[in-house]
């Protein structure tokens, strides 16, 4: 699926800030910052990186904060008040 379909069926960019602890160093945080386009508020594709975080790498997580913007919206029109005089 092409990232213009994704778009279409309500995928999200969505962007997460994953702070986990070091593995060397547990009382230590770190930031990772994960982008991909999903759909929200379920996030499959975020729910499926978690998972596999907490299977295959050593830093176990601490909190994740999400965000997430349509990319494909209606247009915003405004209307500005001015005149304009032909020459």
């Amino acid at each position: 699926m092409t990232s213009f379909e994704q778009f279409l069926k309500d995928y999200r960019l969505t962007t997460a800030e994953i702070l986990y602890h070091m593995p060397d160093h547990p009382s230590l945080l770190q930031t990772y910052v994960w982008q991909e386009l999903d759909i929200s508020p379920e996030f499959p594709v975020l729910k499926k990186f978690l998972h596999f975080w907490e299977r295959s790498l050593d830093g176990k997580l601490h909190s994740v904060q999400v965000a997430s913007c349509e990319i494909i919206k209606p247009a915003e029109f405004q209307y500005a008040r001015a005149k304009f005089y032909l020459q």
